[in-house]
């Protein structure tokens, strides 16, 4: 298993390329939580955001995870613990405020990268709106200019 890595995978960085060719600009393997013993594999920090790209063996993938014939029940017990280990990632990361996206292997990597390009694109949207409004609340009300006064010796 030391053969097997635990990050730059093939996908994970067909996935990093395509998001890097999109613009976008992230961190990697990092901890969006530094207390929390939990890496994502992009991280976009200032918009809370948090990718994953799971492998179809180590999280049991409905469409391509095939059962380990040597050691059947410890490989079953290792998926399944691998799955609440991400349902809960899932779970503290958003309770904290941060989105989770998560990817299979075998998914388009361009694909998943226009979702995340479409995710960042709608949170900016969100930030610019907010900020438009708050100024406009904290501005003082528009008003119409003055007439120009009469000159009073003409």
């Amino acid at each position: 298993m030391q053969a097997n890595k635990g990050r730059d995978t093939r996908p994970e960085l067909a996935v990093r390329r395509a998001v890097h060719a999109l613009g976008l600009r992230y961190r990697v393997s990092f901890r969006p939580i530094p207390t929390f013993r939990r890496t994502a594999d992009l991280v976009f920090t200032r918009a809370k955001v948090a990718v994953f790209v799971d492998g179809c063996f180590w999280h049991g993938c409905p469409e391509h995870h095939t059962v380990s014939a040597t050691h059947a029940r410890f490989w079953a017990d290792k998926i399944t613990r691998n799955r609440e280990r991400a349902r809960e990632t899932n779970a503290i990361l958003q309770e904290a405020g941060w989105i989770v996206m998560r990817f299979w292997e075998h998914q388009d990597p361009t694909l998943a990268a226009r979702a995340v390009a479409v995710q960042m694109t709608s949170l900016h949207r969100d930030a610019t709106a907010a900020a438009t409004e708050s100024y406009r609340s904290t501005s003082p009300p528009h008003r119409p200019p003055r007439p120009p006064e009469r000159d009073p010796h003409g």
